[in-house]
């Protein structure tokens, strides 16, 4: 995957962009990144997003605000001075069951394996030797931000992923704290759970501003400036929901990178406890129900070095985003089931059809044609189809849905992975021009939605750093005349600043590929002993 930088103006268009690659590793039955990679990681992303706007304009740019976004749930756990007690644990761990089904008839909430209390709860239940030294629990994006500002704060929608929320207090909620503290308070363990969990900001509030030393470690080049508000950092989930406007009841987005998941704002509550159902808020608190799988398109783009590699050894020359074309293209040359091929993408376990491990496999009857264009569109329909089970549920719980837009890498070739999105889920689908920017555009979106509400003078949160960093921050960053910016106008703010041209139109799904669909999805329900087998037997 990759981590990504993304400047923008006043009007949110991207004047430049840079990233770096990265990977997770399987290191001692953890799925797992290096904090070094982190931070070498994000220094190259900046350059290269600061060459990119030196390629394209002669003048420096002035940053006004910034922020964080990062993969959400996981553990990472620090003591007092601020060393890590343990290698981060991913969302990508499906090693907390045993915790899950103690806290979720507990909490009567739906707690998700990859959650943070359930890594902490976990790590309880296995007596691990590192937990009485904790002092400070947090997420990826928790983590940069507390280094880059000293603020120990996370947005709202990040932190939903960690603990259950209180939508009406905009904070964890009190209640379930005390009956977690209560589950643990016989461990002898120095510390409650308010104690060590972050400091809970919702978006349009300032969380804190860039410090010297936070500047110096991602910019050498001293571009970015010691005072610079900065928003509170968010998950990947939240500002997805940015990224495609869907932040207001009945609506919703899919984001497909290497996880995938579906984010619906709920109009009302849901009336059952579901497993596969994710209860979390947007980056102002409202509900929000999340499909979240693990396996997402990291299996796509392996084919892709593969038919790359043998191109090259042809004697050809193709660049990775012409390859994704003309695979992706090819899929829409193929039988609407794939010829009775069968696909999994699962690197990693996935709990929606609870599985612990995961093994990539291809399988096929002898009747099948293995073409290319069969091949891809298993492929493609195999990242949808763990995510068109878990949307199931909603759709039986009658959740309604105006709009769903879609975003990540794989809708850069048009129209192909929207179709069959739109075929997998059986709803229209939108992909907006912003689709393939994804978090870190949103982040960025949502960085200056808190420079304008801080230089409105309306921002309810505190701030650090001098008066005059604050003041040459209002300075430079001028809130839109005539809008008054308040914390809790996100939804109507995207709506009349940001995203004022007319909406992309959605995909209505194709007859013939809905049917294409459902008779390869009840194939791969149908043949999940398959997979379970090869996780048993390699």
């Amino acid at each position: 995957t990759r981590i990504k930088a993304c400047l923008i103006d006043d009007a949110a268009q991207v004047l430049a962009q840079g990233s770096s690659d990265w990977e997770n590793q399987l290191v001692d039955g953890h799925w797992t990144y290096a904090l070094d990679d982190v931070w070498s990681g994000l220094r190259a992303a900046v350059a290269a997003l600061l060459a990119d706007h030196a390629s394209r304009s002669d003048t420096r740019p002035v940053i006004g605000s910034l922020g964080v976004s990062a993969m959400m749930h996981g553990y990472l756990a620090f003591d007092r001075v601020g060393e890590l007690l343990v290698p981060f644990r991913t969302w990508r761990d499906t090693t907390t069951s045993q915790a899950c089904a103690v806290l979720t008839p507990l909490l009567d909430f739906a707690v998700p394996q990859r959650w943070s209390i359930a890594h902490l709860y976990q790590a309880v239940l296995d007596n691990e030797a590192h937990l009485p030294q904790i002092d400070y629990l947090t997420t990826l994006a928790g983590y940069v931000h507390w280094q880059l500002t000293g603020e120990r704060v996370l947005g709202i929608g990040d932190a939903s992923g960690m603990f259950p929320i209180d939508s009406a207090t905009s904070d964890f909620d009190q209640a379930r704290l005390d009956l977690v503290d209560g589950l643990i308070a016989g461990r002898g363990l120095p510390w409650r759970l308010r104690d060590i969990l972050p400091t809970v900001r919702v978006a349009g509030q300032v969380a804190g501003r860039l410090t010297a030393q936070g500047a110096a470690r991602i910019d050498p080049s001293g571009v970015l400036a010691a005072g610079t508000i900065c928003a509170p950092p968010e998950g990947d989930a939240g500002t997805g929901m940015v990224a495609t406007n869907a932040v207001a009841a009945r609506s919703g987005n899919v984001s497909v990178g290497t996880s995938i998941f579906a984010m619906v704002v709920l109009a009302d509550p849901l009336r059952g406890l579901h497993p596969q159902i994710d209860l979390v808020t947007t980056p102002v608190g409202d509900p929000v129900a999340m499909v979240h799988c693990n396996n997402g398109a990291s299996e796509l783009d392996v084919w892709a070095q593969l038919f790359a590699d043998f191109g090259a050894r042809m004697g050809g020359s193709a660049d990775s985003a012409r390859v994704f074309t003309t695979l992706f293209e090819a899929a829409l040359e193929a039988t609407a089931d794939a010829d009775g091929l069968l696909a999994y993408n699962y690197l990693s376990g996935e709990p929606v059809t609870q599985l612990d491990e995961g093994r990539p496999l291809l399988v096929r009857p002898a009747s099948a044609a293995l073409t290319l264009p069969n091949l891809m569109r298993a492929l493609l329909m195999s990242s949808f189809a763990s995510l068109a089970l878990g949307m199931r549920v909603l759709a039986e719980e009658g959740v309604a849905i105006d709009r769903l837009y879609a975003h990540g890498g794989v809708f850069t070739t048009p129209v192909v992975a929207q179709r069959l999105l739109a075929a997998a889920l059986n709803v229209p689908v939108a992909v907006s021009a912003t689709a393939a920017q994804g978090g870190a555009w949103g982040m960025a979106v949502l960085a200056r939605f808190a420079a304008e509400v801080q230089a409105a003078g309306t921002s309810s949160a505190s701030c650090t750093g001098s008066d005059s960093a604050a003041a040459q921050t209002r300075a430079s960053v001028q809130p839109i005349s005539g809008w008054p910016a308040q914390p809790d106008s996100l939804a109507t703010w995207l709506d009349q600043q940001i995203f004022v041209a007319p909406a992309d139109p959605a995909l209505d799904p194709r007859p013939e590929d809905v049917v294409g669909f459902r008779r390869y999805l009840a194939r791969f329900v149908e043949g999940l002993p398959i997979e379970q087998s090869a996780v048993d037997h390699s």
